[in-house]
């Protein structure tokens, strides 16, 4: 560790506190992508009451927090802070009832069943010691608190809006995300460490009618199921052993009755992978058997195949990841540091760093209370009794988390910023 970042960490445990605060009013009133408008407002009041310069309104509803420090690198530090449509079961005090308007229109309860929350709270933590001890480092630090994570477009929105040309571009990106493994622990992956993404519609089209009359019908929901079917043998047929690939049927949607043949139906599939050549079979996989399914139930008009959203490969950079985890471990300690592996999840932040032609370096921290993990772990139930990003029961333990989640996005940005005076 160094003696600035050692002086700049003993800042926390004054604001431990204010920060427990600030994550359980977060959880309590999440957002849904694009409508982080109190999120977004209570960020920025936060990070100007610190002395960053703060712009608003980044892409639609991100918050950019700036803070200049002499010569220097600038280190871009990015939280994502939306929520999901999820109806939260946790319990807890401070637990989510609110609800939100969704991008169909309908109203849907919402929760920070992702720990964006935890991100954001993270975050601000970092922002607040980085400005209090900005006598032992010099550079430029950015603060970006990005909307719409889960629809995989707030960074493409950023980005879009000037994010670079308007505030620099970073010669580094960090970032962090809280996860289910032990609170106090932090991993990272250097290479491809989070699939792309691919989300599409279906629309398949049948012919309705009488449910006692099927023989005058085409029936799209016996269509749609046998799709769903075959989609399974995609990766288990039409992937190497050595390659890595999900397909997932997330919603089948038909009919409104049970003696109604309906006259279409519609399925969201989801695809991810780590590599170009994989990914694009897949995908023609995907579109071979949906049409070939079409025409074996004799259906008169083509699917629809549309594409709703995609996230890239995440790629943390090697030589960045090896010098950030240094000098996180250097504060947490070695033994806090493990070897999470790639993950089939998929995160936009990389799009922050290839868009300026700067490295990456996006880690994990645990979120989950050591001993009930240890617990769950060695009665071999850790699949039923720890709950994972996305769960109605997902919600960080607060200690150690924050002071995790802190302590590591402030040591590895002060891993990049200059020295002061030199």
């Amino acid at each position: 560790m160094t003696t600035a970042t050692r002086t700049v960490l003993d800042g926390l445990d004054g604001i431990k506190e204010p920060l427990a605060d600030l994550y359980r009013d977060l959880h309590a009133h999440p957002e849904l992508s694009f409508a982080e408008h109190r999120t977004a407002a209570e960020v920025a009041r936060r990070a100007a009451s610190y002395g960053y310069e703060v712009t608003t309104g980044v892409g639609r509803t991100g918050v950019v927090a700036v803070l200049r420090n002499g010569e220097g690198p600038t280190v871009l530090l990015r939280a994502d802070f939306d929520g999901l449509p999820v109806r939260e079961q946790t319990g807890l005090p401070y637990a989510s009832t609110a609800t939100g308007t969704d991008p169909e229109g309908k109203e849907v309860p919402v929760m920070h069943a992702c720990g964006h929350d935890m991100h954001v709270t993270c975050l601000l933590g970092t922002l607040q010691l980085l400005a209090q001890g900005r006598a032992h480092w010099s550079g430029t630090v950015l603060g970006v608190f990005q909307p719409a994570e889960e629809l995989g477009q707030g960074a493409r929105a950023m980005v879009a809006d000037g994010l670079h040309e308007r505030f620099g571009a970073p010669d580094v990106v960090l970032g962090q995300h809280v996860v289910p493994m032990p609170a106090g622990m932090v991993g990272c992956h250097p290479g491809p460490a989070f699939s792309a993404t691919d989300t599409l519609r279906v629309r398949m089209y049948g012919r309705g009618g009488h449910a006692s009359r099927p023989e005058t019908t085409v029936d799209p929901v016996v269509m749609a199921a046998a799709t769903v079917l075959r989609l399974q043998t995609v990766v288990s047929r039409e992937v190497a052993g050595g390659d890595t690939a999900v397909v997932t049927v997330g919603s089948i949607q038909a009919g409104s009755k049970d003696n109604i043949i309906p006259d279409e139906a519609e399925i969201k599939v989801n695809i991810r992978s780590y590599t170009e050549a994989v990914r694009t079979r897949v995908l023609a996989a995907v579109e071979r058997i949906v049409r070939a399914e079409a025409a074996a139930s004799g259906a008169e008009r083509e699917p629809d195949i549309e594409p709703v959203d995609a996230f890239p490969v995440m790629v943390n950079d090697a030589d960045a990841t090896r010098r950030t985890m240094a000098a996180i471990g250097a504060e947490l300690g070695e033994d806090s540091l493990l070897a999470p592996g790639p993950l089939t999840g998929s995160e936009d932040v990389g799009i922050l760093a290839t868009s300026a032609g700067a490295p990456l370096c996006y880690w994990l921290f645990g979120g989950i209370d050591p001993k009930t993990y240890e617990a769950a772990r060695q009665a071999g139930t850790s699949d039923q009794d720890v709950p994972s990003n996305h769960s109605p029961f997902f919600a960080p333990v607060i200690e150690p988390t924050i002071s995790t989640g802190v302590t590591a996005l402030t040591a590895g940005a002060l891993a990049w910023l200059g020295q002061a005076g030199a």
